[in-house]
């Protein structure tokens, strides 16, 4: 454990040393929630209007939610620096030594979403405050700890998801274009672009079973109250059910490549 605490502090060190990227990344990141703040505006134009359970303000709610949980959950360049560690041949170091790559990466992406979360509080701090009329805060201390529970789920399963598309840089040259097809499906299916549950009842269904649920609408959805009960249970059940396979995969992902290399 002790080293890969050190990993973790060195990859501290190294974040601190772009901190103005991330901060300016985080405020021109808030540029898109302009746009979407007078989209649904148009949209709820009628008083008291609503779009399954949504009206205007629980609208703007949900998508403030959603940057607060991209920030905390989703890696940064973390794929990136993987593919470019196996191409030029530095991961090979890990074959001889007792460290975990896993492990190791996984220290970096801790420290790089402290710091991340660190540097982009300010300007998100603003934005809440801003938009505080449509703040509507759980009462109940069961949603705080699951949908706490959720969002450490879900920053899990984006890292080990991250993760194993890396690890394709094994077999495949350039990972950019699937990188970019998970990130499209991604996007789309959990819940950036709108909340999964204004679809049809039918398609939410479908998508209750993959894992994009999971990885950014599962925490928000519980943080707002629109799951309970029952519901909340089998969504977190499902969601562990992931997380297990993510891990899974990503364990054979490097099991896959360095056992034959190893042996």
């Amino acid at each position: 454990m002790k080293k890969y605490i050190t990993v973790f502090n060195l990859g501290l060190q190294n974040t601190f040393v772009y901190r103005w990227n991330y901060f300016l990344r985080a405020v021109f990141g808030l540029i898109p929630l302009a746009g979407t703040v007078f989209l649904w505006r148009a949209i709820f134009r009628e008083p008291g209007g609503g779009m399954h359970g949504y009206t205007y303000g629980s609208m703007i709610y949900y998508y403030l939610l959603t940057i607060v949980v991209s920030n905390l959950v989703t890696p940064t360049e973390d794929e990136w620096q993987i593919a470019a560690d196996i191409r030029e041949g530095q991961i090979n170091s890990f074959l001889t030594k007792p460290v975990s790559y896993l492990a190791y990466r996984f220290s970096i992406f801790l420290s790089g979403r402290l710091v991340f979360t660190a540097v982009t509080i300010p300007p998100i701090i603003v934005v809440l405050y801003y938009f505080r009329d449509y703040l509507a805060f759980p009462s109940n201390i069961t949603t705080y700890l699951c949908a706490f529970l959720s969002l450490i789920m879900a920053a899990l399963m984006q890292f080990f998801i991250t993760y194993s598309l890396a690890m394709m840089a094994f077999w495949i040259l350039e990972i950019t274009t699937i990188v970019f097809i998970v990130y499209s499906f991604e996007y789309f299916l959990g819940g950036q672009m709108f909340p999964v549950d204004i679809m049809p009842a039918g398609i939410q269904a479908v998508m209750k079973w993959l894992p994009f649920y999971y990885e950014l609408f599962c925490p928000i959805t519980i943080f707002m109250e629109r799951v309970r009960g029952a519901e909340m249970v089998q969504a977190l059940a499902i969601q562990a059910g992931w997380l297990l396979i993510t891990w899974a995969a990503a364990r054979f992902m490097w099991n896959g490549w360095s056992a034959p290399t190893i042996h």
